[in-house]
């Protein structure tokens, strides 16, 4: 910090504090700016240039393709940890010890049991629901289940409160499933580790056996922990938003939920499958959008390549990618659509306009294939992309918290009308 920014306003100078991470990243401290300038804020829609916090969990360069979570390159994590290890070490922010590790598992299994009267609330649903929408009520509703404040002091409490939700949650994204499809409600089996256990409460029928299938399992595992945590997006942001107000951890994962919800966030490989569809039921000629495509003109966008983050390539992409194909091959399926999907990817990373331009097929391309391949509902894919994500929010709740951050509370810049005197209702 012996560097300063400078700033020149009405022939005043301002100096404010250069900060730089640990991966040298460079921001100006400007908490002050309003105070000492009497009133001046800066503008940043959308906050792409404004720094919330200051974290300790996930690195991310969009420019060189760079994911790390507590310095550990997610290529890593893919390939030598599970699901609920890259979470701990997310959470806390170190790799478990066996002994940890087992604690940790165990307590999430010995936690995933729902109050009955969840049920309850879940019969107050019609079927045609969007499994988001009860997925963010019922994780809500887990805070009138456990209604007392966590002590941020009480390691305990905060330990308690992560296995809690951890426990709860695939089971809560599994009876949303059950509820659209009308199948009976699974409860969760303490034999099978965590992954496992996602997969078969959601495909189990009371009438079959159900079987892990282990390429399918490595897929999903490899899924979820690409979508662990990925900085300050906008369904992080709310999470600690939300609980900077001291909200419960089940209400800022909520928030968190419904934030995900939106097309713009946590939408992208429900549109990915239904741009294939669009394409299919046009006549399935491939050649013609990828031309509407490169026309400017055209409103049509190619959904699932390219990334708003990374300016190169998706390093998410190119793990999940060869699970794609590994689940496509094991599970044979006759998917029209899916081979639409293998088209449009040996387009994209062959065509001299898309490499260019570095338009490769993005995380949510895949993930996209995988889903459909599976066999799970479009409306399903966002929620599992909220189990995937729910170790970063919890991640990101607990560092705010225990980092004393302030309640959040952006300015504005008022362009509304000047002082003007009232009209009685009698005078208008």
């Amino acid at each position: 910090m012996s560097e300063l920014g400078v700033f020149e306003f009405q022939g005043k100078r301002y100096e404010f504090p250069i900060e730089i991470g640990t991966e040298k990243e460079i921001s100006i401290d400007i908490k002050t700016l309003r105070g000492v300038t009497g009133g001046v804020i800066t503008m940043d829609p959308g906050f792409k240039n404004t720094g919330s916090c200051k974290s300790k969990i996930t690195f991310l360069d969009g420019e060189k393709g760079i994911l790390r979570h507590r310095g550990y390159a997610i290529e890593e994590l893919t390939k030598k940890a599970s699901f609920l290890e890259v979470a701990y070490l997310i959470i806390f922010g170190e790799l478990p010890t066996k002994k940890q590790f087992a604690k940790f598992e165990g307590d999430v299994k010995n936690n995933s049991l729902l109050d009955e009267e969840i049920k309850d609330i879940l019969d107050g649903f019609p079927r045609s629901a969007h499994p988001m929408g009860v997925v963010s009520s019922l994780t809500s509703a887990l805070t009138a289940f456990h209604p007392k404040c966590i002590d941020i002091h009480s390691e305990e409490k905060m330990y308690n409160a992560t296995v809690n939700i951890l426990g709860k949650f695939p089971v809560i994204a599994a009876w949303a499933h059950a509820k659209n499809e009308g199948t009976p409600f699974n409860y969760a089996d303490n034999s099978l580790d965590y992954i496992e256990n996602m997969l078969m409460m959601m495909y189990k029928i009371p009438t079959t056996k159900y079987k892990t299938n282990p390429v399918v399992k490595k897929a999903m595992e490899e899924l979820l922990i690409l979508h662990q945590d990925h900085e300050q997006n906008c369904s992080t942001s709310t999470v600690r938003l939300v609980g900077s107000s001291h909200a419960s951890l089940f209400a800022s994962v909520s928030a968190g939920v419904s934030a995900l919800w939106g097309p713009l966030h946590g939408g992208a490989n429900q549109a990915v499958i239904e741009m294939l569809e669009e394409i299919i039921n046009d006549g399935g000629d491939v050649d013609k959008f990828i031309k509407k495509a490169k026309d400017k003109n055209d409103p049509f966008r190619l959904m699932g390549f390219g990334h708003r983050v990374y300016k190169n390539f998706d390093p998410r992409a190119l793990i999940i990618k060869k699970s794609a194909d590994a689940v496509l091959a094991n599970l044979g399926v006759n998917d029209p659509t899916l081979k639409v999907a293998k088209h449009l990817e040996e387009v994209a990373l062959n065509d001299p306009y898309f490499i260019e331009r570095k338009l490769f097929p993005n995380v949510d391309f895949y993930s996209g294939i995988i889903y459909r391949a599976l066999g799970i509902p479009v409306e399903m894919f966002t929620v599992m992309f909220a189990i995937g994500r729910l170790p970063g929010w919890i991640a990101q709740w607990r560092e705010m918290r225990l980092n004393k951050e302030p309640i959040g509370r952006p300015r504005q810049l008022y362009m509304g009308a000047t002082k003007r005197a009232f009209k009685p209702y009698s005078e208008r």
